[in-house]
Protein backbone atom coordinates (compact mmCIF):
# COMPACT_ATOMS: atom_id res chain seq x y z
CA UNK A 1 0.00 0.00 0.00
CA UNK A 2 1.45 3.52 -0.96
CA UNK A 3 0.33 7.13 -0.86
CA UNK A 4 -1.86 7.91 -3.74
CA UNK A 5 0.97 8.54 -7.10
CA UNK A 6 0.04 11.77 -9.09
CA UNK A 7 -0.65 9.64 -12.41
CA UNK A 8 -3.67 7.63 -9.87
CA UNK A 9 -4.55 11.10 -8.90
CA UNK A 10 -5.19 12.21 -12.21
CA UNK A 11 -7.04 9.15 -13.54
CA UNK A 12 -9.04 9.67 -10.69
CA UNK A 13 -13.03 11.91 -10.94
CA UNK A 14 -12.05 15.21 -9.97
CA UNK A 15 -15.88 15.28 -9.08
CA UNK A 16 -15.34 12.93 -6.60
CA UNK A 17 -12.14 13.75 -4.80
CA UNK A 18 -13.07 16.84 -4.17
CA UNK A 19 -16.83 18.48 -3.16
CA UNK A 20 -19.52 18.74 -4.93
CA UNK A 21 -22.50 16.38 -6.51
CA UNK A 22 -21.38 12.56 -6.68
CA UNK A 23 -20.40 11.60 -10.17
CA UNK A 24 -22.12 8.31 -10.21
CA UNK A 25 -26.10 8.90 -8.73
CA UNK A 26 -29.19 8.81 -10.68
CA UNK A 27 -31.38 11.75 -11.80
CA UNK A 28 -34.88 10.44 -9.80
CA UNK A 29 -37.82 12.22 -8.19
CA UNK A 30 -36.57 13.99 -4.79
CA UNK A 31 -38.60 12.33 -1.78
CA UNK A 32 -41.42 14.46 -0.32
CA UNK A 33 -39.93 15.01 3.28
CA UNK A 34 -36.59 16.37 1.37
CA UNK A 35 -38.60 19.17 -0.74
CA UNK A 36 -40.22 20.46 2.91
CA UNK A 37 -36.27 20.33 4.56
CA UNK A 38 -34.70 21.44 1.67
CA UNK A 39 -37.43 24.56 1.56
CA UNK A 40 -36.82 25.73 5.01
CA UNK A 41 -32.69 24.97 4.99
CA UNK A 42 -29.71 27.31 3.84
CA UNK A 43 -27.64 24.64 4.08
CA UNK A 44 -24.29 24.44 5.24
CA UNK A 45 -23.10 26.70 8.57
CA UNK A 46 -23.01 30.16 6.48
CA UNK A 47 -20.52 32.41 7.84
CA UNK A 48 -18.17 29.74 9.51
CA UNK A 49 -17.65 27.82 7.19
CA UNK A 50 -16.13 31.10 4.84
CA UNK A 51 -14.18 32.04 7.30
CA UNK A 52 -12.32 28.77 7.59
CA UNK A 53 -11.56 28.41 11.57
CA UNK A 54 -10.52 31.97 11.90
CA UNK A 55 -13.42 31.82 14.52
CA UNK A 56 -12.71 31.32 18.08
CA UNK A 57 -13.91 27.30 18.92
CA UNK A 58 -15.62 26.58 15.84
CA UNK A 59 -15.08 23.54 14.34
CA UNK A 60 -16.36 21.74 10.81
CA UNK A 61 -19.60 20.23 11.40
CA UNK A 62 -19.18 16.79 9.66
CA UNK A 63 -22.15 14.23 9.08
CA UNK A 64 -21.41 11.12 7.50
CA UNK A 65 -22.97 7.77 6.48
CA UNK A 66 -21.61 4.02 7.83
CA UNK A 67 -19.56 4.50 10.94
CA UNK A 68 -16.42 3.53 8.33
CA UNK A 69 -16.71 6.97 6.79
CA UNK A 70 -17.43 8.25 10.02
CA UNK A 71 -14.22 7.19 11.83
CA UNK A 72 -12.23 8.23 8.46
CA UNK A 73 -13.80 11.99 8.69
CA UNK A 74 -12.76 11.88 12.50
CA UNK A 75 -8.97 10.40 11.29
CA UNK A 76 -8.37 13.53 9.05
CA UNK A 77 -10.40 16.16 10.90
CA UNK A 78 -8.54 15.50 14.68
CA UNK A 79 -9.31 18.45 16.89
CA UNK A 80 -10.68 20.68 14.23
CA UNK A 81 -13.82 18.62 13.49
CA UNK A 82 -17.15 17.50 14.97
CA UNK A 83 -18.13 14.36 13.35
CA UNK A 84 -21.06 13.17 13.17
CA UNK A 85 -22.63 9.54 11.86
CA UNK A 86 -25.52 8.56 10.73
CA UNK A 87 -25.44 4.59 11.11
CA UNK A 88 -23.58 3.37 14.00
CA UNK A 89 -22.24 -0.27 15.09
CA UNK A 90 -24.71 -3.24 13.07
CA UNK A 91 -26.19 -1.04 10.73
CA UNK A 92 -26.87 -2.13 7.05
CA UNK A 93 -26.09 0.27 4.94
CA UNK A 94 -27.55 -1.77 1.96
CA UNK A 95 -30.74 -1.46 3.18
CA UNK A 96 -31.23 1.97 5.39
CA UNK A 97 -33.49 4.24 4.90
CA UNK A 98 -32.65 8.37 5.46
CA UNK A 99 -34.83 9.77 8.20
CA UNK A 100 -35.93 13.55 8.28
CA UNK A 101 -33.84 14.08 10.84
CA UNK A 102 -30.89 12.64 9.14
CA UNK A 103 -31.97 14.75 6.39
CA UNK A 104 -31.77 17.98 8.73
CA UNK A 105 -28.25 17.23 9.98
CA UNK A 106 -26.93 16.83 6.40
CA UNK A 107 -28.41 20.11 5.48
CA UNK A 108 -26.83 21.61 8.59
CA UNK A 109 -23.43 20.53 8.15
CA UNK A 110 -20.46 22.44 6.81
CA UNK A 111 -19.46 19.00 4.36
CA UNK A 112 -20.80 15.29 4.23
CA UNK A 113 -19.23 12.09 3.28
CA UNK A 114 -20.48 8.89 1.97
CA UNK A 115 -19.11 6.30 0.18
CA UNK A 116 -21.41 6.00 -2.82
CA UNK A 117 -21.14 3.19 -5.44
CA UNK A 118 -24.38 2.03 -4.37
CA UNK A 119 -23.17 1.20 -0.72
CA UNK A 120 -26.02 3.42 0.74
CA UNK A 121 -28.68 2.72 -2.62
CA UNK A 122 -31.20 3.94 -0.82
CA UNK A 123 -29.85 7.52 0.33
CA UNK A 124 -29.02 8.16 -3.48
CA UNK A 125 -31.73 10.74 -4.02
CA UNK A 126 -31.02 12.54 -0.52
CA UNK A 127 -27.63 13.05 -1.41
CA UNK A 128 -28.28 14.08 -5.11
CA UNK A 129 -30.10 17.11 -3.36
CA UNK A 130 -27.89 18.09 -0.13
CA UNK A 131 -25.17 17.82 -2.78
CA UNK A 132 -26.85 21.47 -4.61
CA UNK A 133 -26.63 22.95 -0.51
CA UNK A 134 -23.72 21.52 1.22
CA UNK A 135 -20.37 20.31 0.07
CA UNK A 136 -20.21 16.71 -0.54
CA UNK A 137 -17.47 14.06 -0.86
CA UNK A 138 -18.35 10.62 -2.31
CA UNK A 139 -15.09 8.83 -1.42
CA UNK A 140 -15.94 5.91 -3.43
CA UNK A 141 -15.21 8.04 -6.60
CA UNK A 142 -11.71 8.81 -5.64
CA UNK A 143 -11.04 5.30 -5.99
CA UNK A 144 -8.84 5.03 -9.72
CA UNK A 145 -11.45 2.89 -11.46
CA UNK A 146 -8.03 0.26 -11.89
CA UNK A 147 -8.32 -0.40 -8.08
CA UNK A 148 -12.10 -0.53 -8.24
CA UNK A 149 -13.61 -4.30 -8.38
CA UNK A 150 -16.31 -4.44 -11.15
CA UNK A 151 -19.76 -6.10 -10.26
CA UNK A 152 -20.36 -9.11 -12.70
CA UNK A 153 -23.05 -9.25 -15.35
CA UNK A 154 -24.76 -5.62 -13.72
CA UNK A 155 -25.32 -3.76 -17.30
CA UNK A 156 -23.80 -0.67 -17.63
CA UNK A 157 -20.95 -1.16 -14.94
CA UNK A 158 -21.17 -0.92 -11.35
CA UNK A 159 -18.21 -1.59 -8.69
CA UNK A 160 -18.04 -3.21 -5.18
CA UNK A 161 -18.70 -0.38 -2.69
CA UNK A 162 -16.38 -2.49 0.06
CA UNK A 163 -13.53 0.06 -0.52
CA UNK A 164 -12.46 -0.03 3.12
CA UNK A 165 -10.48 -2.98 3.11
CA UNK A 166 -7.91 -2.69 0.22
CA UNK A 167 -5.53 0.09 2.24
CA UNK A 168 -4.62 1.38 -1.06
CA UNK A 169 -8.41 2.45 -2.02
CA UNK A 170 -8.72 3.87 1.32
CA UNK A 171 -5.80 5.60 1.13
CA UNK A 172 -7.73 7.74 -1.60
CA UNK A 173 -10.70 7.82 0.04
CA UNK A 174 -8.97 9.36 3.17
CA UNK A 175 -7.04 12.20 0.52
CA UNK A 176 -10.43 12.96 -0.95
CA UNK A 177 -11.57 13.78 2.55
CA UNK A 178 -8.12 15.68 3.40
CA UNK A 179 -9.29 17.63 0.29
CA UNK A 180 -12.81 18.49 1.27
CA UNK A 181 -11.24 19.50 4.55
CA UNK A 182 -8.78 22.21 3.07
CA UNK A 183 -11.82 23.71 0.94
CA UNK A 184 -14.36 24.22 3.73
CA UNK A 185 -11.24 25.02 6.46
CA UNK A 186 -8.58 26.79 4.39
CA UNK A 187 -6.86 28.23 7.13
CA UNK A 188 -5.65 24.53 8.70
CA UNK A 189 -5.37 23.12 5.55
CA UNK A 190 -1.35 21.89 6.79
CA UNK A 191 -2.86 20.21 9.85
CA UNK A 192 -5.41 18.14 7.59
CA UNK A 193 -2.48 17.40 5.31
CA UNK A 194 -0.56 16.36 8.49
CA UNK A 195 -3.42 14.15 9.53
CA UNK A 196 -3.47 12.27 6.03
CA UNK A 197 -0.04 11.73 5.97
CA UNK A 198 -0.04 9.76 9.80
CA UNK A 199 -2.96 8.28 8.44
CA UNK A 200 -1.50 6.54 5.60
CA UNK A 201 1.51 5.94 7.01
CA UNK A 202 -0.36 3.68 9.53
CA UNK A 203 -2.39 2.01 6.44
CA UNK A 204 0.85 0.57 5.11
CA UNK A 205 2.11 -0.67 8.57
CA UNK A 206 -1.62 -2.13 8.93
CA UNK A 207 -1.03 -3.30 5.68
CA UNK A 208 1.95 -5.70 6.66
CA UNK A 209 0.89 -6.64 9.41
CA UNK A 210 -2.37 -7.89 8.07
CA UNK A 211 -0.33 -9.80 5.47
CA UNK A 212 2.04 -11.49 7.89
CA UNK A 213 -1.11 -12.90 9.93
CA UNK A 214 -3.02 -14.21 6.74
CA UNK A 215 0.07 -15.51 5.43
CA UNK A 216 -0.11 -18.47 8.52
CA UNK A 217 -3.29 -19.93 6.62
CA UNK A 218 -2.39 -22.62 4.43
CA UNK A 219 -3.33 -22.22 0.68
CA UNK A 220 -5.75 -24.45 0.72
CA UNK A 221 -7.54 -23.29 3.39
CA UNK A 222 -7.43 -19.41 2.57
CA UNK A 223 -11.65 -19.31 1.32
CA UNK A 224 -13.70 -17.03 3.01
CA UNK A 225 -17.31 -17.85 3.74
CA UNK A 226 -19.75 -15.62 4.82
CA UNK A 227 -23.36 -13.92 4.82
CA UNK A 228 -22.24 -11.71 1.76
CA UNK A 229 -20.04 -10.70 -0.60
CA UNK A 230 -18.26 -7.72 1.68
CA UNK A 231 -14.78 -8.83 1.28
CA UNK A 232 -13.86 -9.06 -1.96
CA UNK A 233 -10.84 -5.92 -1.22
CA UNK A 234 -9.65 -8.28 1.48
CA UNK A 235 -9.53 -11.31 -0.30
CA UNK A 236 -7.80 -10.16 -3.47
CA UNK A 237 -5.26 -7.58 -0.98
CA UNK A 238 -4.37 -11.12 1.06
CA UNK A 239 -4.50 -13.73 -0.94
CA UNK A 240 -8.18 -15.19 -0.30
CA UNK A 241 -11.27 -16.52 -2.18
CA UNK A 242 -14.43 -15.82 -1.58
CA UNK A 243 -17.65 -17.91 -1.20
CA UNK A 244 -20.24 -15.52 -0.14
CA UNK A 245 -24.10 -16.76 0.14
CA UNK A 246 -24.99 -12.98 -1.19
CA UNK A 247 -23.68 -10.98 -3.70
CA UNK A 248 -22.17 -7.44 -2.82
CA UNK A 249 -25.75 -6.13 -1.73
CA UNK A 250 -27.73 -7.43 0.72
CA UNK A 251 -30.92 -6.14 -0.20
CA UNK A 252 -31.48 -9.33 -2.47
CA UNK A 253 -32.65 -13.01 -1.01
CA UNK A 254 -30.83 -15.46 -0.97
CA UNK A 255 -32.08 -18.64 -2.54
CA UNK A 256 -31.38 -22.42 -2.14
CA UNK A 257 -28.88 -22.49 -5.63
CA UNK A 258 -27.24 -20.06 -3.15
CA UNK A 259 -27.20 -22.11 -0.47
CA UNK A 260 -25.71 -25.20 -2.58
CA UNK A 261 -23.72 -23.44 -3.90
CA UNK A 262 -21.47 -22.71 -1.35
CA UNK A 263 -22.13 -25.58 0.73
CA UNK A 264 -20.43 -27.40 -2.53
CA UNK A 265 -17.26 -24.86 -2.15
CA UNK A 266 -17.06 -26.07 1.95
CA UNK A 267 -16.92 -29.62 1.16
CA UNK A 268 -14.30 -29.66 -1.67
CA UNK A 269 -12.38 -27.04 0.51
CA UNK A 270 -12.81 -29.10 3.44
CA UNK A 271 -13.66 -26.22 5.60
CA UNK A 272 -14.07 -26.46 9.13
CA UNK A 273 -15.17 -22.57 9.57
CA UNK A 274 -17.39 -20.39 8.03
CA UNK A 275 -17.81 -16.19 9.08
CA UNK A 276 -20.74 -14.42 10.20
CA UNK A 277 -21.35 -10.60 10.10
CA UNK A 278 -21.97 -8.10 12.89
CA UNK A 279 -24.31 -6.40 10.43
CA UNK A 280 -26.31 -9.35 8.78
CA UNK A 281 -28.53 -12.14 10.04
CA UNK A 282 -27.30 -15.37 10.34
CA UNK A 283 -30.25 -17.43 9.14
CA UNK A 284 -28.44 -17.82 5.79
CA UNK A 285 -25.23 -19.23 7.31
CA UNK A 286 -27.07 -21.32 9.28
CA UNK A 287 -28.98 -22.75 6.59
CA UNK A 288 -25.42 -23.39 4.88
CA UNK A 289 -24.29 -24.84 8.47
CA UNK A 290 -27.34 -27.00 7.69
CA UNK A 291 -26.70 -28.00 4.52
CA UNK A 292 -22.96 -29.08 5.34
CA UNK A 293 -23.87 -31.07 8.28
CA UNK A 294 -26.52 -33.12 5.22
CA UNK A 295 -23.57 -32.94 2.84
CA UNK A 296 -21.19 -34.72 5.74
CA UNK A 297 -19.11 -31.91 5.89
CA UNK A 298 -19.58 -30.18 9.36
CA UNK A 299 -18.11 -26.93 9.64
CA UNK A 300 -19.02 -24.49 12.67
CA UNK A 301 -18.61 -20.59 12.40
CA UNK A 302 -15.55 -19.35 13.29
CA UNK A 303 -16.43 -15.79 14.54
CA UNK A 304 -18.05 -12.41 13.49
CA UNK A 305 -16.58 -10.16 11.33
CA UNK A 306 -16.87 -6.89 10.53
CA UNK A 307 -18.11 -5.90 6.82
CA UNK A 308 -20.65 -2.98 6.41
CA UNK A 309 -20.33 -1.98 9.86
CA UNK A 310 -17.35 -1.43 12.85
CA UNK A 311 -17.67 -2.81 16.20
CA UNK A 312 -17.94 -0.90 19.36
CA UNK A 313 -15.64 1.81 20.26
CA UNK A 314 -15.74 0.48 24.48
CA UNK A 315 -13.99 -2.77 23.20
CA UNK A 316 -11.18 -1.39 20.35
CA UNK A 317 -12.97 -2.30 17.58
CA UNK A 318 -14.90 1.28 16.53
CA UNK A 319 -12.21 2.15 14.34
CA UNK A 320 -10.90 1.63 11.70
CA UNK A 321 -7.48 -0.07 12.38
CA UNK A 322 -9.03 -1.97 15.43
CA UNK A 323 -11.74 -3.61 13.29
CA UNK A 324 -9.38 -4.66 10.44
CA UNK A 325 -7.10 -6.45 13.08
CA UNK A 326 -10.04 -8.28 14.66
CA UNK A 327 -11.23 -9.25 11.18
CA UNK A 328 -7.70 -10.47 10.24
CA UNK A 329 -7.21 -11.84 13.69
CA UNK A 330 -10.86 -13.99 13.62
CA UNK A 331 -10.00 -15.20 10.10
CA UNK A 332 -6.27 -16.63 10.42
CA UNK A 333 -7.48 -18.43 13.70
CA UNK A 334 -10.68 -19.81 11.93
CA UNK A 335 -8.70 -20.78 8.79
CA UNK A 336 -5.85 -22.06 10.28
Amino acid sequence: MHQPSEAARTASSPEGRILGSPRRRRLVALLPVLTLVLAGCGGGAGGNAETGGVDDGWKVQVVATTNWHTDLARQIGGDRAEVTGLMGPGVDPHLYQASAGDIDALLGADMAVWNGLNLEANMEEVFEEVGTKVPVVAVGDAVPEALLIAVKDVPGGEYDPHIWFDTEAWAYAAEAVAEAYQEVDPDNADSYQERLEDFTAGLEGLDVDISAMIGQVPERSRVLVTSHDAFSYFARSYGLDVAAIQGKSTAGEATTADIRRVTETIAEAELKTVFIESSVPRQTIDAVLAAAEEAGQPTEVGGELFGDSLGQPADGKGDYEGALMHNATVITEGLR
